[in-house]
């Protein structure tokens, strides 16, 4: 059975279908801040000791780190994106699908901010919370990214497609997944 959940991130309105669902739904959305905020911490820290170009550098050689580190038994945590920089967070067919319904969304109008979705696939429950392009963001990720930037970018992430971002637009979003009994 697959149960189709727009959530809300702080209030979970959930139909009747859906209340088999309230712990996974709880238990996946409380991952998602500490992975949130380790990602951001790491990116300030080398922005502040090096500036966007040290950032980079950092996100390339930590990020999948602090992904394992989060993926826990029985979790797994990442990140994925419509317009990657790195091939190894491309989305599975299901993501796909869950980001271009984040598009739409948000171009109906409803704030990305808000937006998430939780499904049960193949045995798997699966969730998905989108991920607005914030201020911080637009350095690496905006539309006018300095020369030298662009170049380092290039040397790290050579399919790199995360470009062009405005402020609020959709960058992508935090999948989670495990297994259910």
């Amino acid at each position: 059975m697959r149960y189709l959940l727009p959530l809300s991130c702080l209030a979970l309105s959930l139909s009747a279908q859906a209340e088999p669902l309230d712990p996974l739904i709880k238990e996946g959305m409380a991952l998602i801040p500490p992975f949130q905020q380790q990602l951001m911490a790491t990116v300030k820290s080398a922005v502040e000791s090096g500036g966007p170009q040290q950032a980079v550098q950092a996100c390339q050689q930590l990020a999948p780190q602090i992904t394992a580190e989060h993926s826990e038994a029985p979790w797994r945590v990442g990140r994925t994106a419509l317009k990657l920089r790195s091939q190894d967070n491309a989305p599975d067919p299901w993501e796909r699908a869950v980001l271009e319904q984040f598009q739409q969304r948000a171009a109906e109008g409803e704030p990305l901010q808000n937006m998430s979705h939780a499904e049960m696939v193949d045995g798997e429950f699966r969730l998905m919370k989108a991920i607005p392009t914030g201020e911080a963001c637009l350095a690496c990720h905006g539309g006018s990214i300095k020369p030298e930037l662009a170049a380092l970018i290039d040397q790290y992430y050579p399919e790199d497609k995360a470009r062009g971002f405005k402020l609020g637009e959709l960058r992508g979003a935090f999948t989670l997944r495990r297994a259910v009994d």
